[in-house]
């Protein structure tokens, strides 16, 4: 194995092992010693991959926004019917929850902390949604309301159990094999509450 190759899967390693401690663990002040740990690296190779623990977080916080960007992508990006989009966008976010729980927390943490977020919808595109969403409570096939309401009814019945998953698995005596059973479960249900037909 060349030089090139061994430090890519490192830096890779490095990488992954951050994101599992971040984003599945939820572990968002883990030190470069702990990282180190669990990927079984010289803290010092953290350093001289990525210079610092805040280039490496800057880095995955860019990965992070990705991911959520491409699937802000198949809601903007696609000619399927509304409600087909929608379907598809909740199973692209419940899929992501199930490999990254702590996802959408750690770039609200981020962004309190004033580090930067691109958005990942567009002003146009966003008002297209509107749209699309007011021409379906014409149709009857939404309950009316504003626009913005429906998207955070959305958001809120996605994001708002993995955002509380320690929280829920222990005052409901979940396990974490039931819990995810329980996410994957959601899609239906979210697709009922959100649509009359």
């Amino acid at each position: 194995m060349s030089n090139q190759t061994k430090k890519e899967q490192t830096q890779e390693l490095i990488k992954e092992t951050a994101k599992n401690l971040f984003f599945v663990k939820g572990k968002f002040d883990a030190t470069t010693q702990e990282i180190a740990d669990e990927a079984g690296v010289n803290r010092t190779l953290i350093n001289y991959y990525f210079r610092s623990r805040d280039n490496l977080i800057q880095i995955i916080f860019d990965e992070a926004q990705k991911v959520e960007k491409e699937k802000s992508n198949v809601i903007q990006r696609s000619d399927l019917p509304f409600k087909e989009k929608i379907s598809k966008f909740i199973e692209s976010s419940l899929s992501t929850s199930l490999k990254y729980p702590y996802l959408e927390t750690y770039i609200v943490s981020q962004m309190n902390k004033g580090n930067c977020h691109e958005k990942d919808i567009e002003k146009e595109m966003l008002e297209d949604l509107y749209k699309s969403i007011e021409e379906e409570m014409d149709q009857g096939n939404i309950e009316k309301m504003k626009p913005v309401q429906f998207l955070f009814n959305m958001v809120a019945l996605l994001v708002f159990p993995s955002a509380l998953r320690p929280l829920l698995m222990d005052n409901l005596r979940i396990s974490d094999e039931e819990f995810d059973v329980i996410i994957s479960e959601r899609k239906e249900i979210i697709l009922n509450i959100l649509f009359k037909k």
